[in-house]
């Protein structure tokens, strides 16, 4: 029998997961990282502490499943997208990596634009240009860091920095790539168009190459610091939401899924890529071979959930200590003492701006209808309602091009059997909870490198992994109560668009 090794680059930590050939999860553990968020809208992490935690995690895992290494046959990474990581001619970190939720490079998004609208670079790229991407982060480094800037050898993200550590190979993947704001997703090349208005040079850019693509052998060095075999092939990967694509069974055209984690997603695979007319949703490179990967992405969705634990629920996470039970059912059982529309109480959940399907980064969190009446369980509920109701919009964004009747959902957010029923009534969908929730990217990364090495014949092996748990069907009534309340959601957000400017400056 032989093995796979998947690293998740996520925001929180590194996850090691080894798979067999037969898709059985044998082992898996986290190392975290810290992120570093300060001028209200940047943030950071030491490329290092992701290098650090890949070794030590990987030592770890194969201690914990007693296996050797030499059995490992392939070792493929997923990993957080759209950060910008500065390398110099040896592969050294310039600086700290500008992850994707980092907001600084707003006048240098006006820059790009001033050089091309914003349609006709949709249209190249598939996204639109905003401070969220690469390019702009890079651009932010040549017009403020200028010294840096002139180092800089190479840009890469979060996987492919890894991957240069593990094989010495400067290289990025489809799907990254196209999460760079540079990338032109017919031409699979990067676009001279985006570059030429951003005034950036292709050279500081890497080779691309299919996920699925052997990208060299764990050096030496590596296999040192990591207690790999020297010699184990290397997979190019890919970024961790079309890995999650792959993880969660969407590897064919028209089956949707909803990743909820500290940021969220709806993705599909298709077999074109979905422009918006309003460009509210953005389309990736899929992992998958010829396929693509619509989504619309929240900035906070669990993110917000945890803000709601830590700022709100102190009572219930002092109980949850003191009982030894979780917080977050504990948080579910007072939620379900107030009723859908939490008694007119509304959350916007802008907490660092935001992606889909506003783009706005200076949008802001704000709770609207508190009264005297107002109890804790109502905010718990509304906050919870104004994640899914963004997600919803989404949602409907998508289903203007393809049904979506069903949508698997997973990420930490979905272990709770009240939020996924919350969204089977607002989303009017029926709501798939698989076997694996918190391994998506990894499976996905796992079964890239495996068809890559030829362990598997192809995506479709994703059967041998997952199964459906449970099947959540909406609740008609309560369909209904949302589907009234849902516009006020809407518009609570355009009233408050101009105020959301003027705080920016205070």
């Amino acid at each position: 029998m032989s093995y796979i090794l998947a690293h998740d680059l996520g925001t929180s930590g590194n996850k090691a997961t080894l798979f067999s050939d037969q898709g059985e999860l044998i082992a898996n553990c986290t190392v975290s990282y810290p992120t570093h968020y300060f001028n209200r809208v940047w943030a950071e992490q030491d490329p290092n502490d992701w290098w650090k935690s890949v070794c030590e995690s990987t030592q770890q895992l194969i201690a914990k499943s007693k296996i050797d290494s030499d059995q490992i046959a392939v070792v493929a990474l997923s990993g957080q997208m759209m950060g910008l990581t500065c390398i110099d001619q040896q592969g050294n970190p310039l600086r700290p990596s500008i992850i994707y939720c980092d907001q600084r490079s707003e006048k240098e998004t006006s820059d790009i634009l001033s050089n091309i609208t914003m349609e006709d670079a949709y249209k190249i790229i598939g996204h639109r240009v905003a401070a969220v991407y690469s390019l702009p982060k890079l651009l932010w480094i040549k017009n403020n860091e200028p010294e840096i800037f002139k180092k800089t050898f190479k840009t890469v993200c979060a996987k492919d920095y890894i991957n240069f550590r593990l094989t010495n190979v400067i290289a990025t993947d489809y799907s990254d790539a196209s999460g760079t704001n540079a990338f032109d997703l017919s031409t699979k090349k990067w676009s001279q168009v985006i570059l030429c208005a951003a005034k950036i040079d292709e050279s500081l850019f890497p080779d691309v190459f299919p996920s699925t693509h052997i990208l060299g052998e764990i050096t030496n060095e590596a296999a040192k610091a990591t207690g790999l075999k020297a010699g184990t092939a290397v997979c190019c990967g890919g970024g961790d939401g079309s890995c999650a694509a792959v993880g969660v069974g969407s590897v064919r055209p028209e089956t949707a899924y909803l990743y909820l984690g500290s940021s969220g997603w709806i993705g599909l695979t298709t077999e074109k890529p979905i422009f918006d007319a309003k460009m509210r949703t953005m389309t990736w490179a899929h992992c998958v071979p010829n396929y693509y990967h619509p989504t619309g992405s929240v900035q906070t969705a669990g993110a917000a959930y945890n803000w709601l634990k830590e700022q709100i629920c102190t009572a219930e996470s002092a109980e949850s200590v003191n009982k030894n039970e979780n917080v977050y059912q504990l948080m579910n059982e007072l939620l379900l003492q107030s009723p859908p529309g939490a008694n007119g109480l509304l959350f916007l959940p802008y907490l660092l701006g935001e992606r889909s399907p506003h783009w706005n980064p200076n949008a802001r969190g704000a709770f609207i209808g508190l009264t005297l009446a107002t109890r804790r369980c109502d905010m718990i509920r509304s906050v919870m309602e104004g994640i899914t109701y963004n997600f919803a919009i989404i949602a409907d964004i998508f289903r203007e091009h393809i049904p979506i009747d069903t949508m698997t959902v997973i990420g930490g957010g979905a272990k709770g059997r009240v939020w996924l029923q919350m969204m089977a009534d607002i989303f009017g969908a029926k709501i798939q909870r698989p076997n694996f929730l918190e391994e998506a990217t990894s499976i996905g990364a796992a079964i890239i490198g495996g068809v890559g090495a030829g362990i598997f014949k192809d995506f479709n092996v994703i059967e041998q992994f997952l199964r459906t748990e449970e099947i959540l069907q909406p609740n008609p009534e309560k369909e209904k109560s949302y589907k009234k309340i849902r516009p006020l959601f809407d518009k609570a957000y355009y009233s408050l668009v101009g105020l959301f400017d003027d705080l920016r400056n205070i």
